[in-house]
């Protein structure tokens, strides 16, 4: 009688991924427009909050430096979070050669758990520019990146901008579980955004109107919290201006970012991301991702069942080919998008493990601490 619960919460799980599906197909792509800078009339100061990225600090500044976008109109801060390593180092040099470029070294309390906030905030109060743009020093851009932002930003009025974000994918089992894991987080996030269903996006590839971001007061009242300068900044503008955000569909604002490169670097980044969602003013998004966990639990306690009992054994193997198959069904039109569509024959074979996961994750991101830069942040 017990199993009656999972059937219950996979049928629901399976309506909302009904519904991410039709959101997604919805969501238009943007027509690719030909360069013409001249038109643009924003300035543009791109924020890169850095911490020990001596090794990509480097290719994230000159994929910047390289874009279509009007150098006249473009101005990098790069703000080293008190880095380790010659992060700050790197960065100072290209300053020299690119006067668009400029590196502040923040000093912060040892007492602080907000670095990246307090990171894009100084870079904030430093900005000569009307639209922040905000990125990780891992990230390398498309060429059009900024110009297509700037576009939305200037002939939709849209004053938040959320986009798309893609792992470079390797032969490996963990790099392809953390692909086909985040194109599925991608694919919601511009479903979702786009329906107006509730407000996610990724840090490494957002933008927002610098006015909005001081008449929401920035990170007050969310400033204390370790993570949060995205999606709980993002929400506190939606609250503020619900017509003026998006999630730009279009290839040319694609940021791209390496996996985490160890099972345990992966965990910990989980595990920061997991923290956020007490803290989720949006509660409609806390009762998906409640959804999900318990979808989840109760997928692993069948399967532990399973291990003794041949009925438990069938209801385990019905109930996680339906999640699988409703899954893929819904990633089949995202991978495609991101051009990742030949690493989908390993989805069904990852189910096992991305249960375990999300059981882990999820209670070490409410009750646990994780690594972050080299930092323990706790509770």
């Amino acid at each position: 009688m017990w199993l009656f619960i999972p059937a219950i919460l996979i049928f629901l799980y399976v309506i909302l991924l009904i519904w991410y599906r039709a959101a997604w197909m919805d969501l238009p792509e943007t027509a690719d427009q030909p360069p013409v800078g001249t038109e643009f009339q924003t300035r543009v100061t791109v924020v890169i909050p850095a911490r020990n990225e001596f090794a990509n600090i480097a290719n994230c500044i000159q994929s910047i430096l390289d874009q279509s976008y009007p150098a006249a109109l473009l101005e990098i801060l790069v703000m080293d979070d008190a880095s380790e390593d010659d992060t700050a180092i790197i960065a100072t040099k290209m300053a020299a050669a690119y006067p668009q470029v400029k590196v502040h070294t923040l000093v912060l309390n040892a007492q602080e758990k907000s670095y990246k906030k307090r990171a894009v905030e100084k870079g904030i109060q430093l900005a000569t520019g009307d639209l922040i743009v905000a990125t990780d020093a891992d990230c390398t851009h498309e060429k059009r990146w900024i110009e297509s932002l700037v576009r939305s930003f200037e002939k939709d009025g849209n004053v938040f901008i959320a986009a798309p974000v893609i792992y470079t994918t390797e032969p490996s089992v963990l790099s392809i579980f953390q692909t086909l894991d985040f194109l599925s987080l991608q694919g919601i996030t511009g479903a979702s955004v786009h329906r107006r269903f509730h407000t996610m996006c990724n840090g490494a590839n957002i933008a927002y109107s610098r006015k909005a971001f001081y008449e929401v007061k920035g990170f007050e009242g969310i400033d204390a919290l370790p993570t949060g300068d995205d999606m709980l900044l993002m929400h506190k503008i939606y609250k503020a201006h619900p017509s003026k955000i998006t999630w730009l569909k279009n290839k040319h604002t694609l940021v791209q970012t390496d996996a985490a490169p160890t099972w345990k670097a992966f965990f910990q980044q989980r595990i920061r991301w997991a923290s956020k969602a007490a803290f989720f003013d949006d509660k409609r998004i806390f009762y998906v991702l409640l959804l999900v966990y318990m979808v989840n639990v109760s997928l692993l306690l069948t399967g532990i069942a399973a291990i003794f009992s041949i009925a438990a054994l069938k209801s385990f193997l019905i109930l996680i080919l339906i999640k699988t198959v409703a899954e893929l069904w819904f990633l089949i039109p995202v991978a495609k998008f991101f051009n990742r569509q030949q690493w989908l024959w390993a989805f069904p074979f990852m189910q096992p493990l991305h249960i375990v996961y999300t059981v882990i994750a999820g209670w070490l991101g409410r009750f646990g601490t994780y690594e972050w830069k080299g930092r323990v942040i706790g509770k």
